[in-house]
């Protein structure tokens, strides 16, 4: 028979090994998608099996009733659609790869349901959390349109994302529970049959996917790329790698740009991608620089930080996928917004120097007006 102590000893590496497990998952970015797709027992196994993905929920979105049951939304009587929530690590697997995984699982010209299952609360949309998800996935959508591969018009909708509410436990991960049944659903509801006839080998999907792989990368891809880490500590100060890679802090009042009143925009000090515009600064009292919004919001991702206990808005850039700072909503007027930046993700190019420096666009934002 154990001793007390040997099982207290056991009981203790246990807890401490599901603490720094807990730790690990803490630190890694985590960012979220919805998406609606019909029958979400469906959509739960392609995003389940993506590296990258941490987790993967059945529930129900875009309604008007709180805390709605299976029953409820089945008949039709909340507003939901039946939606999987992704939660995913972006550092390795894209918002983008995400968005073509969901169209390979839908109908998206069917405006009445999903194959077998009809109504409102089987219908497709994505449901976007910030104004980078809305362009990826309407740009998404009008690729997917362009390419031809549908006679009819795409009608899911891009929807601002709003409150998820997690299915039944019984839903949960129902096709490992009741595989049987599962499959014969899925099977019967024609959903595989439709899908094998759009991305099937040969088919018109697959013959577009083949051809998007090796489409070169885009002129702002190939402008604002990120380098290797062996290039970046060569090029970065330890300070601009800590913060930008390792999620650091600079102190506040000792910093570049904090206190700096001069006219022009501000990039990535990895990639140039820019960012703010002193035009949109603002003296927090903080020490660090802030901002009332992005230059260019396409180039700013929000994270979701729980470090330090609390909750927090992370921002990143989006090529280059900097650490910056943090967005907080106790700024000034109009917006609100607070983008507490730190000098060291930054790089400030002057307004007299922006032709010089391959940014001539932005000239016109510092230009007096006759």
């Amino acid at each position: 028979m154990k001793s007390i102590k040997s099982i207290s000893v056991g009981l203790f590496a246990l807890f401490t090994f599901c603490s720094l497990s807990e730790a690990v998952y803490a630190k890694q970015p985590v960012e979220t998608a919805l998406f609606a797709g019909g029958c979400f027992w469906c959509m739960e196994p392609p995003f389940e099996k993506i590296d990258g993905v941490l987790s993967v929920t059945s529930g129900y979105a875009g309604g008007r009733t709180k805390n709605p049951t299976y029953s409820e939304v089945s008949y039709g009587r909340t507003g939901h659609l039946e939606t999987v929530e992704v939660r995913y690590n972006p550092e390795k697997i894209s918002y983008k790869k995400l968005l073509s995984v969901f169209w390979k699982q839908i109908n998206p010209t069917d405006a009445g349901g999903q194959f077998v299952d009809r109504g409102h609360q089987y219908t497709t949309a994505i449901f976007t959390f910030n104004e980078v998800q809305q362009k990826e996935a309407e740009a998404s959508k009008k690729e997917l349109e362009d390419a031809g591969i549908y006679k009819k018009p795409i009608v899911t909708e891009i929807r601002k994302a709003s409150p998820f509410y997690p299915a039944e436990e019984y839903h949960q991960d129902y096709y490992k529970k009741n595989s049987i049944r599962y499959h014969y659903y899925r099977y019967r509801s024609g959903r595989d049959a439709y899908l094998e006839a759009i991305w099937g080998e040969g088919k018109k999907g697959a013959i577009w996917e083949q051809k998007q792989a090796t489409t070169e990368p885009t002129t702002t891809e190939k402008r604002y790329q990120k380098l290797s880490d062996s290039a970046l500590r060569k090029q970065l100060t330890p300070l601009q790698y800590d913060v930008t890679q390792k999620e650091g802090t600079e102190p506040p009042f000792k910093n570049a740009y904090w206190n700096n009143k001069k006219q022009g925009i501000y990039v990535d000090i990895v990639s140039g991608e820019p960012l703010f515009s002193s035009k949109e600064k603002f003296n927090s009292h903080t020490g660090w620089p802030s901002f009332t919004r992005p230059l260019e919001p396409q180039y700013i991702v929000e994270k979701e930080d729980n470090s330090l206990f609390r909750s927090r808005t992370e921002v990143r850039s989006r090529f280059a996928n900097s650490h910056l700072g943090h967005l907080f909503k106790d700024g000034p007027p109009p917006t609100g917004l607070r983008y507490c930046i730190n000098s060291a993700s930054l790089r400030f190019i002057p307004a007299d120097k922006l032709e010089e420096e391959g940014y001539p666009e932005y000239m016109k934002l510092f230009q007096k007006k006759p």
